[in-house]
């Protein structure tokens, strides 16, 4: 048999022979695969990354306008949840004769908002509709009735100048001309221009 088969051998062309290694590789190379395929794999284990939280996002920030009869006008930066009180107070808090009444102070805050705090015209007590309040005569503020909000009602008199005529008319007693106005601080002439036809004794 085994001599058969080496005759047979010797009588194959080149060509035949080349064929018939060229199957034996083939045999062979797939009894291979088989064999790697036939073995055990290891486990894969697979890492699942769980996300790390972050820190809390930061309020998105307002920026408001305060305008008006408050201290300190300007443009302030507030949060997102902020009403209208939180601003008027970031601004210095209203001035005195500020008409909160006429703002929704529990409203809340927009961006680019501007805030205008009104100032009040304040009657006193007692004077009803229709009639004229002693201090404004004519239409004109009596300096030895005014209040300090109806001083505050002239041009160039703001709340440090209506308190000091004020203290003025106090502690010297009641004005008898208008030019008197000079003696207070913080009055020149050119203010007093301003005002002269809008104030009596």
């Amino acid at each position: 048999m085994e001599g058969g088969f080496r005759a047979w051998l010797a009588g194959l062309g080149r060509g035949e022979m080349v064929a018939l290694s060229l199957v034996g590789l083939a045999i062979a190379g797939g009894a291979g695969l088989w064999y790697v395929r036939s073995l055990p794999r290891p486990i894969e284990t697979v890492e699942v990354s769980h996300p790390v939280p972050g820190p809390s996002p930061t309020p998105a920030a307002l920026y408001v306008h305060v305008a008006g009869w408050v201290h300190q006008p300007g443009v302030y930066e507030l949060s997102v949840g902020d009403r209208v009180i939180d601003a008027i107070e970031r601004a210095g808090g209203p001035r005195r004769g500020a008409d909160l009444n006429a703002l929704n102070l529990a409203a809340l805050v927009v961006d680019a908002q501007q805030v205008l705090v009104p100032r009040r015209t304040a009657a006193p007590v007692g004077v009803g509709a229709g009639t004229t309040s002693p201090a404004r005569e004519s239409q004109k503020i009596n300096l030895n009735l005014a209040t300090a909000e109806d001083l505050e009602t002239l041009p160039g008199i703001g709340e440090v100048l209506a308190q000091r005529i004020i203290e003025h008319r106090e502690s010297n007693g009641p004005f008898t001309t208008v030019d008197e106005l000079q003696e207070v601080s913080g009055i020149g002439e050119q203010r007093l221009a301003d005002i002269r036809d809008q104030v009596t004794v």
